[in-house]
């Protein structure tokens, strides 16, 4: 069974009309899954209750969720900011999105199965600060309740921003292995995930990091995810994935600089589905994440969640939700599959020559503490 977390009160966690993280993509995506016709005896919708403060003690301290239940500008906690508003209404929304990725983390806990959260993947949330449109870590959330039974947790994130929210949570922890392929904070927010940062204490070896050269495509990230992900899952034997599959790596996404197509990245997911069947008997926690492109980010979870119930991609999108789709946002989604746009000669050049001293010095720096991976 496969459990989707949605609700339409996911639509009240709104930054405002000028925001780039429009909370419609979600309602979309929903849509879209629902014409589809994926909710069935197979995909069951769950609608989340929102979390409790005690569940969002697990990661955040108490001080900081009080903060964000007076919904008042602070930015002593992050709060404030152009990247992260104060709203009214910003504590219940963002407990709600919280929520389903502690309730789908719990509902593993009891059966083994594969749940989704639309509306989850905020990995920029920190204990005490919000960042990157991201007030409650989610991830963080979830990743704690799996603890309650797995003792190895593998957590990937594919979203093209780092997950520096998560990779801080966990920095010191050897039981959760975590990993993150985005853009290089050379050149974007939040300016993290290099190499060189692998963790720390007894949690030294299990952050990896792949920051990826400006204008990167779909051969350079498939190259470096077979290069490491296919060995961390060997060495590691992880219990349980949490996937974060932020799709703003698109080459459309306003917010990043990458040439990644929807089928560059559904070939991703489906490596992460078929290595998380082999060595998590399936156990897959997935996570929406960023993503800014409204013609994307329907398509590509809803081609998610076609992958998780091992279906083929379709090569149609149903005419009615084409419609709905451009009453809602005007013109039209993009579909499978999308053209690949090849930088030149000269960059790719150097996109290849940069990617190539990044893995040399990835497998150079984890072979001086775990040799057995590489």
């Amino acid at each position: 069974m496969i459990y989707l977390y949605y609700t339409d009160k996911f639509q009240g966690y709104n930054f405002g009309p000028e925001h780039p993280l429009n909370p419609i993509r979600l309602a979309l995506a929903y849509e879209l899954i629902e014409e589809s016709g994926l909710l069935d005896s197979q995909t069951m919708q769950i609608r989340p209750s929102p979390a409790s403060e005690e569940d969002l003690h697990m990661v955040h301290t108490l001080e900081y969720i009080e903060s964000v239940r007076l919904e008042l500008p602070d930015l002593a906690f992050g709060l404030g900011s152009d990247d992260t508003p104060v709203f009214p209404g910003i504590f219940e929304a963002s407990r709600i999105i919280a929520g389903g990725s502690i309730d789908a983390a719990r509902r593993m806990l009891r059966e083994d199965c594969s749940t989704f959260n639309l509306g989850g993947g905020l990995h920029h949330a920190f204990p005490t600060q919000a960042a990157g449109f991201c007030v409650f870590n989610d991830v963080a959330l979830g990743i704690c309740a799996l603890k309650k039974r797995f003792s190895r947790i593998l957590y990937l994130d594919i979203d093209g921003h780092h997950g520096d929210g998560v990779q801080q949570i966990f920095y010191e922890d050897p039981g959760v292995l975590t990993f993150s392929i985005h853009e290089s904070g050379h050149y974007l927010f939040p300016g993290t995930g290099f190499v060189d940062e692998m963790g720390a204490g007894p949690g030294l070896g299990f952050s990896v990091n792949v920051p990826m050269p400006m204008y990167a495509g779909d051969q350079d990230y498939l190259l470096a995810f077979e290069e490491v992900v296919p060995k961390l899952f060997e060495w590691f034997r992880p219990q349980v994935v949490v996937a974060q599959l932020g799709v703003d790596t698109h080459y459309s996404d306003p917010l990043t600089s990458l040439n990644v197509t929807l089928t560059g990245y559904t070939q991703m997911v489906r490596r992460i589905i078929e290595l998380t069947n082999k060595y998590a008997c399936g156990r897959l926690l997935a996570l929406g994440g960023g993503g800014y492109s409204l013609e994307v980010v329907p398509v590509a979870w809803t081609s998610v969640l076609h992958l998780m119930r091992n279906e083929p991609l379709p090569e149609y999108l149903p005419p009615c939700w084409v419609e709905l789709f451009s009453n809602m946002v005007g013109g039209e989604p993009l579909t499978l599959p999308d053209m690949e746009m090849k930088p030149g000669k000269e960059t790719q050049k150097r996109i290849t020559s940069e990617l190539s001293g990044t893995l040399q010095e990835l497998k150079r720096l984890q072979s001086a503490i775990h040799p057995e991976i590489f």
